[in-house]
């Protein structure tokens, strides 16, 4: 068990209070007359957005109130001279309008001055400038392309704003680009590649600029990367690509933010280290970023220089980059000069002392002038960093300022003495009491001013208090208590005294039991499952409010139902292992605290047999007490749980007067509970029954209770779900959803149902029925308003005031039609109706809409054209216009219009004609092409199935497909149905265009594509093929190759020679067509191909031909045997031989086609 007391917290914060009480500056109240003091101004280095007006702060005080002046680059800015500049009343601060005027022009150094008659002070020198964010350089990316492997770095450039820009780079979709530690941007804003990956190929590297006074956002010309992978980079050592060389210095000033850099090339990724050569890194001020390449120390102090070391490292080597870090300072206070009350005659010093590197160097002026230009005053002496003012006198009062400066900057401090006479007077509120922990510091105050400076005095309870070990006067009057017991409880009071008079004041002391834990948490192993507890007592100060807080690893508790927090315990129910930890009570009140930790550790239950788990039994020992007439406590034993805790219990009941045998849910209470209140109804025979529920299941029910009987009672509720609505024009049917028996609360229940009109008010009429939910009012008007009530009554009396419901009589359809129904034609296939709407007393009912029914009556082309079928436009509400589309062209339609409600249409209104003018007609009918021949073809068309009005003519355009050629137009009368066009270009694909018109104009056309060439082959095709002599001739052709079959084998039976080639040759035929290699078809046909050589004839298979003619007979190669004859002659074998060669002769025999190829080639 570890326990820690948390006094230091509070010891901590009396540490800062006495401080606050030690170093509060001298506060001059502002009802006296005192030099001004400047309380608010803009910071030195101010950058202005120009889009905003430039407010530059100046705010001072004193008695009397100071006024303003201003120096602009070191001279007079007059600003009322300026329209453009207005000044805050009551204030230095100026606001300058940049509207219309460019924000630049006001650019410069500023200085405000704040004087009255006791001084003047003044502000640091503003420097004004206009933020900047300039475009990006035009500049023309060249894509780079270079081998994976090797190192990249893409340059950024970012164009320099005022202040400079944030950095990142984005792809096309602007999405960060990632960055890992192979991939890095640098502090410039370049992009790093240790190495590249074949997946860094893209076209969109962007860098982005943002602007952050403006709020603007630059971007570069995208930059495109292209890996290769022909000759990747081998792995090497790693080496520095930024900074270069093995030193580099750094200069910084105390208090800014250092960033060194290292990035190394390698491959594979070198890892990045950091160390200090002499001393330690600072780790409270110390961050790396970047993938450990950026070190960042903040708030540097001069102890931070020195020479730092990165390195780089993978398994092939490593390097190191020495970079040292020379740190200077602008200058800082050590002791600035503070505001001197002084009394006439006395004497005071004002100090100024800066530190800074280079040493700063001291200069001080007097009311805003150079105190070496001021008139000589033998009262004041400088002294170094010091003024030493002697005997001073009423009116000598003056705002000195101290300026420190070196190369990196300056510091200017006013501070004004002021030389009055002021009896004391006490500024801390009197009878304000003080609380404070028992042995802890106590510190009462006793803020005074005067001048001379008053004499703080204490005294409790008339008894002087010297300084001693337990009691200590500070400088400013504060009284501290070193260890506060309860005895020095009570009142206190605090006299201010100086030449001028005297001043007291009252404060109260409260000293309070400190909180302590009395019983603390103890370690704590609990197997998994099971219950920890751990235990927290505490005792404190009965007037102080206690809050208790548990803590898990120093965090909150989990969010957990399973921890459970008392007023002095944490129960952590089925603990888990990640339950496991350092539990922490925190006990707080306003003044003090205390603690205490404890550990828990988790274990493994050990093994228990199986439980077996099953449904609860039912609960025994019903009981009914305190039996009133609208209530009964029902009591009962719960059954066996079987292992399962009992989560609800169900109360149910029986109903013997109304609904016998039949069980109802009433109610459930938690599993804990034994007992319930039921709230009954009147007139209902009651037994209750208890059901038990578990993680398993629901129990068997228990056995009935005595039955309890409520006495009757006039109705609690009336009917629900009221509704009104006729059936017929002159009915209202009242219906209602019937009370229970359950509800009725006694005998002879009934309903009485009154109505009466809401137009017209008058008496209501009433009805009262038994056992029906409905009731129909006969006679009524058609559509009027009227007000119902239903409600329930019985033998004890009428249950309460019922609700009125409005409702309305029955409707019946709109007795008249729309009038004024007027057309207007749009166009050809759009008109326009309109009408009056009927009035509201014809529409008997709720108006619904109207309906536009029109259809085409005929043609006004065609006089045998037939009616169509009526169209319907309906419209809702109380629209008086539509719109009538999809008419067709030049045809007559008639229209009517009516009123429908919910109970149907009305009249219509007089069917009104109207017609539609002429359209351009639909596309003609068909378009074919006949008679083509090399040259010419014929065009036949059919007119348009929809003509839409009267045909003026067709036009027909054609022209070549891909060509430049305009398109050719022709026109025709309506009564021509054909045209031969001649003068075509033959192998040319011709595109055609055909249109129907009418006076309206040209209709859809309607197209096709034909080819001159491929008409003409086709046709001649045919005709070749069907001719007489041509299949003549084939016959002819093919009983010659089986000659010459039988009579090459003939002569091969009797051992002759034959001269394969030279046959081959003499009987080619130029009519016998090639076969194609690649499918074995027939080539194309052509006349003019007649003696050029066969297109499909085949070399033989070692792919040479010898020139000479060989000497081969087919004896030579039909040596195996194997060719023979169908039964009807036709030769089946192969010949697989080949003829040997002649090693005596030396010849050489070229390998000649077998006769199957050669049978192929002609077949």
């Amino acid at each position: 068990m570890n326990r820690k007391r948390k006094y230091t917290l509070c010891g901590g914060a009396v540490m800062v209070l006495l401080l606050g009480h030690l170093t509060t500056a001298l506060e001059v109240p502002l009802d006296l007359q005192q030099p001004p003091t400047i309380t608010h101004q803009s910071p030195k280095d101010y950058i202005i957005d120009p889009r905003e007006n430039i407010v530059i702060h100046c705010e001072a005080k004193g008695k009397p109130h100071p006024s303003f002046s201003w120096t602009r680059n070191g001279t007079h800015f007059d600003v009322d001279k300026d329209p453009k500049v207005i000044t805050k009343p009551n204030s230095g601060t100026l606001i300058i309008d940049t509207s219309g005027e460019k924000a630049e022009v006001y650019e410069g150094v500023y200085q405000c001055t704040a004087r009255n008659q006791h001084g003047t002070a003044v502000s640091n020198d503003i420097v004004i400038r206009q933020s900047k964010s300039p475009l990006w350089s035009k500049e023309r990316n060249e894509p780079i392309t270079v081998q994976v492997g090797v190192s990249l770095v893409l340059h950024c450039r970012p164009p320099a704003g005022l202040p400079p820009p944030i950095i990142f780079w984005m792809d096309n979709n602007f999405q960060r680009l990632p960055q890992n530690s192979r991939v890095s941007q640098a502090l410039n804003g370049d992009l790093y590649f240790s190495n590249v990956l074949i997946e860094d190929t893209r076209s969109d590297y962007i860098c982005y600029a943002r602007f952050p006074h403006t709020q603007t956002i630059q971007q570069k010309q995208p930059i495109t990367v292209t890996v290769l992978d022909d000759r990747p980079a081998g792995e090497r050592a790693p080496s520095f690509m930024y900074p270069s060389g093995m030193n580099s210095t750094t200069q910084i000033l105390r208090g800014e933010t250092l960033e060194l850099e290292c990035i190394a090339d390698g491959l594979p990724t070198p890892e990045i280290s950091w160390d200090k050569e002499s001393g330690e890194l600072p780790r409270s001020r110390l961050s790396f970023l970047n993938f450990q390449k950026s070190l960042r120390i903040s708030e540097v102090t001069e102890a931070d220089g020195g020479e730092y070391r990165c390195m780089a490292s993978n398994h092939l080597g490593s390097a190191y980059h020495i970079i040292t870090v020379v740190v200077k300072a602008a200058p800082f206070w050590i002791s600035a000069p503070r505001n001197l009350i002084l009394a006439p005659e006395e004497s005071g010093m004002l100090t100024c002392l800066a530190g800074g590197s280079p040493k700063p160097t001291i200069t001080w002026s007097i009311n805003g002038n150079s105190i070496e230009n001021s008139p000589n005053d033998p009262r004041r002496k400088i002294e170094d960093n010091m003024v030493i003012l002697s005997n001073v006198q009423t009116g000598s009062s003056a705002v000195y300022q101290c300026n420190a400066s070196n190369e990196f900057g300056y510091l200017l401090a006013n501070a004004f003495v002021s030389v009055l006479a002021e009896p004391p007077r006490l500024l801390t509120p009197p009878n304000y009491v003080y609380q404070v922990i028992s042995n802890r510091p106590a510190m009462l105050d006793c803020a005074s001013f005067g001048s001379p400076l008053p004499k703080i005095s204490w005294f409790k309870d008339g008894q002087t208090l010297l300084d001693g070990e337990m009691y200590l006067v500070h400088e400013n009057g504060t009284l501290q208590i070193t260890a506060a017991q309860p005895k020095h409880s009570g009142k206190y009071t605090c006299v201010a005294t100086n030449n001028q008079g005297s001043k007291e004041n009252h404060v109260y002391l409260e000293v309070k039991e400190p909180t302590r834990i009395l019983q603390q948490p103890e370690y704590k192993v609990v197997q998994r499952g099971a219950k920890a507890v751990f235990e927290c007592k505490v005792t404190h100060d009965p007037t102080l409010i206690l809050v208790m807080i548990w803590l898990k690893d120093k965090g909150e508790l989990p969010d957990d139902d399973r921890f459970v927090v008392d007023s002095d315990s944490l129960t952590i129910n089925n603990v888990m292992e990640q339950d496991e930890g350092t539990y922490t009570c925190i006990m707080n009140t306003t003044l003090d605290q205390d603690s205490a930790s404890a550990m828990l550790t988790v274990v493994e239950a050990t093994p228990t047999p199986p439980v077996v788990y099953e449904r609860p039994d039912p609960p025994i020992d019903l009981e009914l007490t305190d039996q009133r007439e609208r209530s009964v406590q029902l009591t009962w034993i719960p059954g066996d749980e079987h292992n399962s805790p009992i989560q609800v219990f169900l109360i149910q009941y029986e109903d013997s007067l109304h609904e016998p045998g039949m069980w109802n849910n009433l109610t459930e209470v938690e599993g804990t509970s034994t007992t319930v209140l039921l709230d009954l109804s009147p007139y209902v025979y009651y037994s209750f029954r208890v059901l038990a529920l578990n993680d398993v299941g629901l129990s068997e029910p228990s056995l009935p209770s005595s039955q309890y009987r409520t006495n009757p009672a006039q109705p609690d509720e009336n009917p629900s779900n009221v509704e009104v609505a006729g059936t017929e024009p002159d009915n209202m049917v009242i219906s209602w959803q019937e009370l229970t028996g359950l509800q009725s609360n006694g005998p002879g229940l009934q309903y009485k149902v009154s109505w009466r009109r809401q137009d017209v008010g008058g008496d209501w009429m009433s009805v009262t029925v038994a056992n029906v939910s409905e009731y129909i009012v006969s006679d009524t008007p058609t559509f009027v308003p009227y007000e119902v009530t239903v409600q329930a009554e019985n033998n004890y009396g009428p249950g309460p005031k019922p609700e009125v419901v409005l409702g309305y009589s029955g409707e019946d359809r709109p007795m008249v039609p729309p009038e004024s129904v007027q057309m207007v034609v749009q166009n050809s296939t759009l008109a326009e109706v309109h009408w009056k709407p009927i009035p509201s007393s014809a529409v008997r009912g709720r108006m619904l809409g109207y309906k536009v029914r029109y259809w085409k009556e005929r043609s006004l082309l065609r006089e045998d054209s037939q009616p169509e079928d009526p169209r319907v436009l309906i419209l809702s509400g109380n629209e008086t216009e539509g719109h009538l589309p999809d008419l067709h062209p030049y045809s007559q339609y008639v229209i009517s219009v009516l009123a429908f409600n919910s109970k149907g249409d009305g009249p219509p209104s007089a069917g009104q004609h109207f017609e539609t003018p002429e359209g351009v007609p639909g596309p003609p009918a068909f378009i074919r092409i006949t008679n083509s021949y090399l040259d010419s073809l014929t065009v036949e068309w059919g007119p348009p199935v929809d003509d839409n009005g009267r045909l003026t003519g067709y036009m027909l355009r054609y022209q070549p497909v891909n060509n430049t050629e305009e398109l050719k137009e022709l026109t025709f009368l309506a009564n021509e149905t054909s045209v031969t066009l001649e003068n075509l270009k033959y192998s040319t694909r011709y595109m055609f265009y055909f249109n129907a018109m009418t006076i309206k104009g040209a209709g859809p056309a309607i197209t096709t594509a034909i080819t001159i060439m491929d008409e003409a082959m086709t046709s001649r095709q045919v005709d070749i093929a069907t001719q007489g002599w041509f299949i003549g001739l084939m016959c002819a052709i093919a009983l010659l190759i089986l000659i010459l079959l039988i009579v090459c084998f003939i002569k091969r039976n009797k051992g002759g020679k034959y001269p394969v080639k030279e046959k081959e040759e003499a009987h080619q035929d130029p009519e016998i067509q090639p076969m194609k290699e690649d499918d074995g078809t027939f080539g194309e046909y052509s006349d003019t191909e007649d003696h050029k050589p066969l297109k499909g004839s085949r070399s033989p298979s070692n792919g040479t031909v010898k020139k000479d003619d060989s000497d081969d007979s087919l004896v030579d190669y039909g040596e195996g045997g194997d060719g023979q004859f169908n039964e009807d002659g036709s030769f089946i074998g192969q010949y697989s031989g080949k003829k040997e060669k002649d090693t005596a002769e030396g010849n050489e025999s070229s390998e000649a086609p077998s006769p199957v190829n050669a049978m192929n080639s002609f077949v």
